[in-house]
């Protein structure tokens, strides 16, 4: 790690004041952390609402589902962002084995039902930790901050939640006077196609606006447990003293 790159400035940090780190890392980045998740997101989400025919409850599984393998690419993008390098989608291609391929049936199955996925994925995704070899630096960096990663992960489950139901009962809100669908319509299946769509469609935007603030509260907080297991913070502080 060459902390002098860094472009982080560390200091001892609460795990929220480290999680608030790593959003506003996603906010000075949006640009690159939107564009590149894009070209995975996007096409993923299509084609999850073209499952709907199949099932009108398996666009919105497949696109939870799925959340663990887009993160890797957010992931990319941030812990560029962290030594100040701009990310292009095409940075993202020329590097998709190590981001999208590179453990990709344990990303599909155990990474999914991680309470801490945000937090630990870095772990496997960033260090090159196997999967086999792993467990004791996930204990490491799980440490005490364990509580404050699972309480991220419930509160963005909420907010996913209430904006998914948000962008839905737009459905009602612009409906002209009279034609707005029954709610024993939408129970029974029977409410029109875009209306029953609007449901899936809803939450996959609510997935591609808040994943990458959630993949950053937990890369905020890699990085704050990594300075206090490393002492990060200290050398960084002692290469800027002897810089000047």
């Amino acid at each position: 790690m060459q902390l002098e790159a860094l472009a982080v400035r560390l200091r001892p940090r609460t795990p929220l004041e480290a999680a608030d780190l790593g959003v506003r890392l996603c906010q000075s980045t949006a640009r690159s952390v939107y564009s590149c998740y894009a070209i995975v997101a996007v096409p993923l989400m299509i084609l999850a609402l073209a499952s709907y025919e199949i099932a009108p409850w398996l666009p919105g599984l497949v696109i939870w589902w799925a959340k663990p393998w887009l993160d890797r690419t957010i992931l990319f993008v941030l812990s560029r962002a962290a030594f100040g390098i701009a990310t292009a989608p095409g940075d993202v291609w020329r590097a998709q084995r190590a981001v999208w391929w590179r453990q990709f049936p344990f990303t599909w199955t155990v990474r999914r039902l991680s309470p801490w996925r945000a937090l630990t994925e870095p772990v496997y995704q960033l260090e090159g930790f196997s999967i086999l070899k792993a467990r004791d630096r996930i204990r490491r960096i799980r440490g005490r901050v364990a509580g404050s990663a699972l309480l991220m992960t419930s509160v963005f489950s909420l907010a996913e939640i209430a904006l998914s139901i948000a962008i839905f009962s737009l459905v009602f809100w612009l409906a002209p006077i009279g034609r707005a669908p029954e709610f024993q319509e939408l129970v029974a299946g029977e409410a029109p196609l875009f209306v029953m769509l609007s449901m899936p469609i809803g939450y996959a935007i609510t997935v591609l606006f808040l994943e990458p603030f959630y993949v950053a509260t937990g890369f905020g907080m890699y990085l704050n447990r990594r300075a206090e297991l490393e002492g990060w913070d200290i050398e960084q502080e002692f290469r800027r003293a002897f810089a000047d």
